[in-house]
């Protein structure tokens, strides 16, 4: 009796082990499904699609990171991005902590750094949305609607919603990041804002 038990607990321990290595297995090897955040003008790519267009022609096609300089300083980066933050951080408090302003030079910036005859951008924010903006002011600016795209899910991705998760409120979903692709802290003068370099 006591053996059959043994075995019996035995039985269910492995049981349990394989369910617990396919679920597991399942969500590791799902792919995260993208979504863009806000409507835009512009076309929409995930990281690993942006990433394979930088690569393929690095000469006319440019990821253009559009958070604020303490951002693109403090939490990193992607490799080769220039900073062109759409959005300033102002001395302002409200509800979430400091406000933003937007930054009213922002088209006159990116005509000042990229051609819109030849350049292809990629914009990248943290999680999305300020890369909405960003496509269609550079629309606005000059740029062709088929040479502007929106790196959904930014550098770090969204939050978490679901609340009972313990992962509520981290952003851990899809992005730059999060896919594994090269980043750095490295600040190049030849890539931060221009503006306060030329200073």
């Amino acid at each position: 009796t006591f053996k059959r038990r043994k075995n019996e607990k035995l039985t269910k321990t492995i049981v349990c082990s394989a369910v617990f290595v396919l679920v597991f297995s399942a969500f590791a090897f799902a792919e995260f499904q993208y979504k863009g955040t806000k409507i835009h003008m512009g076309e929409d790519l995930d990281p690993v699609q942006a990433h394979e267009m930088l690569t393929k022609d690095s000469g006319h096609t440019f990821l253009v990171d559009v958070r604020t300089r303490p951002e693109y300083q403090l939490l990193g980066h992607p490799e080769g991005a220039c900073n062109v933050p759409v959005k300033f951080w102002t001395i302002k408090a409200g509800k979430k902590g400091y406000e933003m302003a937007v930054n009213p030079d922002f088209g006159k910036d990116l005509l000042a750094r990229f051609n819109p005859k030849t350049d292809t951008l990629l914009f990248l924010c943290r999680s999305g949305s300020r890369s909405c903006i960003s496509s269609t002011e550079a629309v606005k600016a000059g740029f062709a609607e088929d040479k502007v795209f929106n790196i959904m899910g930014g550098f770090e991705g969204g939050k978490m919603k679901y609340k009972s998760s313990a992962c509520c409120g981290k952003r851990i979903g899809g992005s730059w990041k999060n896919e594994g692709l090269p980043w750095t802290y490295h600040m190049d003068k030849r890539l931060m804002y221009q503006p306060d370099v030329a200073e």
